[in-house]
């Protein structure tokens, strides 16, 4: 029985040890977001590991945006080669997200969002630490303390 994709979305909300669930769950969510052909969607944690490690290379040299990769990396590290995870494909446009659970939709292992080269990611996870705007003081501070390397001696 598949998954709905609703189902998919409040899943990923509720794992935790995704960072970037919420900009994930919103493109599962998104209308215009749909079910992908998928012809094995039965596969195992092994080649989970050996397909995304080499893809996270070519995600590096090819300069291809993503988001979940080393959470499902991590996720998978510590689990069994043997074990069976099912993968679920949905795309949107040149985007693509493969998200792995243990056959019932509910206990996501982790989620790979991913786009084509050039392209960004449909919604950028926002970071919760952001940097303090420098003040114009702080930024004479700065100024007084940089190095010159065209000073006259």
């Amino acid at each position: 029985m598949p998954i709905s994709q609703r189902q998919l979305a409040v899943s990923l909300l509720e794992a935790a040890h995704i960072a970037e669930r919420h900009a994930i769950a919103a493109f599962v969510a998104d209308a215009a977001t749909q079910p992908a052909p998928n012809p094995f969607p039965q596969t195992s944690v092994g080649a989970v590991r050996q397909v995304w490690r080499q893809r996270a290379a070519e995600f590096r040299s090819f300069a291809i945006e993503e988001i979940g990769l080393m959470c499902l990396l991590a996720a998978v590290s510590g689990m069994g080669v043997d074990e069976t995870l099912v993968q679920e494909i949905l795309r949107a446009g040149p985007h693509t997200a493969n998200v792995f659970h243990h056959g019932d939709g509910c206990r996501i292992v982790g989620v790979v969002l991913y786009g084509k080269p050039g392209t960004g990611l449909p919604c950028r996870p926002t970071s919760r630490l952001k940097r303090a705007t420098p003040t114009s003081r702080s930024r004479a501070r700065i100024a007084v303390e940089q190095l010159d390397l065209f000073a006259q001696v």
